[in-house]
């Protein structure tokens, strides 16, 4: 099954897509704009990782594929967490050349489309990187998402510490936004 949204569609990562997550994976640019823990990464560690990914129902991933330029990119709901109907999101778009032109809006609106309405979530929550404009942005402008909190000091990049700015999207606040701008009619 894939979960398609008005310009991306968000599809199982295949073994096909490896050499390019790779590339991504081992890109200090994109790395630097995302939270956790990045050392230099081997293909077969990325290998490995891609086989945990078979039957895992609390962490699924997704490869965000457009028409025209392929795998741009991954999305995921993560820790999901069944009883209390929530999940952690994150995305990040590794080809720039693609940025700017609603592709990552598209994919969160496509996982916030699945997790609400096919999944029985009740909540999504996401974090960014204080200096990370663009998805601050992105999150809480373009897709309803607002900012729950602030860890202080929370990542260390550059020699120094940034703090993680925590957004948080409930099912209500999805269902009023794609009332209010007609998202899925457009």
């Amino acid at each position: 099954m894939n979960i398609r949204g008005n310009k991306v569609i968000l599809r199982a990562i295949e073994e096909k897509d490896l050499e390019l997550f790779h590339a991504w994976a081992n890109d200090p640019e994109i790395w630097y704009m995302v939270g956790g823990w990045h050392f230099p990464s081997s293909f077969d560690s990325l290998k490995t990782w891609f086989l945990s990914l078979k039957s895992n129902e609390l962490n699924q991933r997704f490869a965000i594929e457009t028409k025209d330029h392929g795998v741009i990119g991954s999305a995921n709901l993560v820790q999901i967490d069944w009883k209390n109907k929530n999940a952690f999101h994150g995305i990040y778009l590794g080809n720039k050349d693609i940025r700017g032109n609603n592709y990552a809006k598209d994919s969160i609106f496509a996982i916030m489309r699945y997790a609400f309405e096919e999944l029985g979530l009740n909540r999504l929550d996401g974090s960014m990187i204080e200096y990370n404009e663009a998805s601050l942005s992105l999150y809480i402008n373009k897709c309803g998402w607002k900012v729950e909190g602030t860890a202080r000091g929370w990542y260390y990049r550059k020699n120094r510490f940034w703090d993680k700015i925590i957004v948080g999207v409930t099912r209500e606040d999805y269902f009023e936004l794609i009332k209010k701008d007609n998202y899925w009619n457009v």
